[in-house]
């Protein structure tokens, strides 16, 4: 479908990348990945046509559509959010415009049997039959599942998107790119500004109802449950594997070693060639030989091996003084912004040593607890801090606290104590500053990269209690890696505020769940946590709670309360049977819809072999669009038939 052909790009005539090629393929759900600056986001905006490589090709047929979210982007504040949402169908919204003219037009003529009159009808048709393959009728309904599953509320929708965070305001970006349906997605980093829940909503949709995707993202949980297919840009090279990220980290590692093997031979050999040529440089009867190593030395291609692994860096909390054994503990804490309550009746024990985490949606109270106990906000209700707790807070905007007239080595070395001052150009490498970045003035550096110095700082600062609030969105998967390693040998006690569940996983015992206005404690770790509520997304936790409540609601009015199973724990026999009945039904509903996309798909393939082998005739190209429509539309019944049984399991 997209065909890259040997491109290159270069910057102030450095080399960035050169000889890329690979193809993208119609259902191709790609992980486009390499360290900070090999150039991942530059061949985004490459596929995208906004930027030019300096040599080769990228081919694509007129008709395919490409939609790209960047990093970071302009977004206008003028409207709502669920007019700027609608803009997403701003084509539907003009061929609907077209028709009314056109239907206009029709009930002013009269020459019913006029050539131009036939012309009319038949454009109207048309029109008619466009709105329906784009899913016009559906348009509102689609807008809504969207909005909701990023993360919106229905109370949102007439608010001006001036309201709303960046980080919200991408996620509107999002939400109008996944509607368009294009052809192919170019996503760059889009999980930075979701939640847990939203990622799982979008990781859904990728699966289900996504074209082609090509993603950069440093979560490696999404990208594998995502992408099924792995292009690591490396030393300027692409390499690809047809597996998704974890089983290329494995190749990759293979690759690497044989690269070393490949490297060591090759010094070896250039080694004994120099040799060779110092020892006869001036041995007239030699000269010959000399001159052929001389040649075979010029023409030898030096092998470059793949990044540095400093996996083997271990970075260390300095020791801290010992806390008391409960250094934080709250009682019916609560906190209200107006009539805005926030969490209420919170009861909260953390004993020293323990690592938890923070989990639900954004905006339900995470970040605000986390200033209650850094004392930033007043609040309402206990809240204890043990005795000789010494906090390292990690705040989202952490970087702005930077001191912007040093340069990243002085940074790091004016908080750096004991033998981690010898190592500080080590760890400086690890995070990103290695070689003349280290002497860059901090007022110099991109946001992420102020973000990733701030995480250093702290890390060498003596705590016993620390408080990470999203610390790993600006981090690669190698540093995230040191990062959770240390915390993890970390003896003090640790909160972590993060939507990265391959982060949290091993790394936290017990997780606390905001929402609805209640932290709910949870023992054990995020999968745990997941797997214990049997949900696929912490989204469907809260129609589940509202499910129980409101069942267990009904059947208080309606049963005296001898005959009550709930008063036993324990179903009867005439429920347990209506419930395998229903959960029978549902299973057979999954069954059948599954049998029907298997259908669709195969329909959808033998039309898509038709056009590519020339068949473009209206009826061919009408039957794809109507059989796409009918797979996308059977593809969210099963979505929800899915999700419904779910719930019974």
């Amino acid at each position: 479908m997209i065909s890259i052909n040997n491109i290159g790009v270069e910057f102030s005539a450095r080399p960035l990348f050169d000889d890329i090629s690979f193809v993208i393929n119609k259902t191709d759900k790609i992980a486009l990945v390499g360290k900070n600056g090999a150039g991942k986001s530059t061949l985004l905006k490459i596929l995208a046509g906004l930027q030019q490589p300096t040599s080769g090709s990228v081919s694509k047929p007129n008709d395919v559509t490409i939609g790209y979210l960047p990093q970071q982007m302009e977004i206008a504040d003028m409207t709502t959010l669920l007019e700027e949402t609608k803009k997403a169908f701003s084509h539907i919204s003009q061929l609907k415009a077209d028709l009314d003219k056109a239907n206009a037009e029709l009930c002013s003529r009269e020459d019913y049997e006029s050539p131009e009159y036939s012309k009319l009808l038949e454009k109207i048709e048309h029109l008619n039959e466009r709105i329906a393959i784009e899913g016009g009728d559906n348009m509102d309904a689609e807008i809504e599942r969207t909005l909701i599953g990023l993360g919106f509320s229905r109370e949102d929708f007439n608010r001006p998107t001036s309201e709303f965070s960046g980080g919200w305001r991408m996620r509107v970006e999002l939400a109008k790119i996944l509607l368009q349906r294009p052809d192919v997605l170019l996503l760059d980093e889009p999980t930075n500004h979701l939640d847990i829940e939203s990622i799982q909503w979008l990781e859904r949709f990728m699966q289900t109802k996504a074209k082609a995707v090509v993603l950069v993202s440093h979560d490696r949980a999404f990208l594998d449950n995502v992408t099924g297919r792995t292009i690591e840009i490396s030393c300027g090279k692409a390499y690809d594997y047809k597996v998704n990220y974890s089983k290329f980290v494995d190749l990759r590692t293979e690759r690497v070693e044989q690269q070393k093997r490949a490297y060591e031979n090759q010094q070896k050999q250039i080694a004994d060639i120099k040799a060779f040529i110092e020892r006869f440089r001036y041995q007239a009867t030699k000269a010959v030989q000399v001159q052929s190593r001389i040649k075979q030395l010029e023409k030898i291609i030096p092998i470059e091996v793949d990044e540095v692994d400093n996996s083997h860096l271990r970075l260390k909390f300095p020791p801290a003084e010992r806390s008391g054994d409960y250094p934080l503990i709250t009682e019916n804490l609560e906190k209200s912004y107006g009539e805005h309550n926030v969490f209420n009746h919170v009861e909260m024990t953390i004993r020293r040593g323990e690592k938890v985490a923070f989990v639900g949606k954004n905006g339900e109270g995470k970040s605000t607890l986390v200033k209650c106990i850094m004392s930033q906000i007043p609040y309402n209700g206990v809240l204890k801090i043990g005795h000789n707790v010494k906090i390292g807070y990690f705040a989202q905007n952490q970087a702005q606290l930077l001191d912007e007239n040093l340069t990243v080595f002085e940074t790091i070395d004016n908080v750096a104590t004991g033998d981690i001052r010898t190592k500080i150009r080590d760890i400086l490498g690890a995070f990103m500053f290695g070689g003349e970045d280290s002497d860059k003035k901090v007022k110099v550096l991109s946001g992420g990269e102020k973000t990733r110095l701030a995480m250093i700082k702290l890390l060498l600062e003596p705590v016993n209690f620390l408080i990470l609030d999203e610390p790993t969105n600006h981090l690669d998967m190698r540093t995230k890696d040191i990062l959770k390693n240390a915390i993890k040998e970390f003896d003090g006690t640790v909160i972590v505020v993060s939507h990265d569940r391959f982060f949290l996983d091993g790394l936290v015992d017990k997780v606390y769940e905001f929402g609805g206005g209640k932290v709910k404690e949870n023992l054990g770790g995020i999968y745990e946590f997941l797997e214990k509520k049997n949900l696929e997304s912490l989204s469907e936790l809260e129609r589940s709670s509202y499910n129980a409540a409101k069942s267990a609601e009904n059947s208080k009015d309606k049963e005296p309360m001898e005959t009550q199973s709930v008063s036993t724990g324990k179903l009867n026999y005439a429920e347990q049977k209506e419930k395998a009945r229903i959960k029978n039904r549902a299973e057979k509903t999954v069954a059948k819809l599954e049998l029907e996309i298997e259908n669709l798909e195969d329909s959808l393939k033998g039309l898509e072999d038709k056009i590519a082998s020339g068949d473009t005739s209206a009826e061919t190209l009408e039957g794809y669009s109507n059989i796409q429509k009918q797979l996308e539309e059977t593809m969210s019944k099963w979505e929800m038939a899915q999700m419904e049984l779910d719930e019974l399991n």
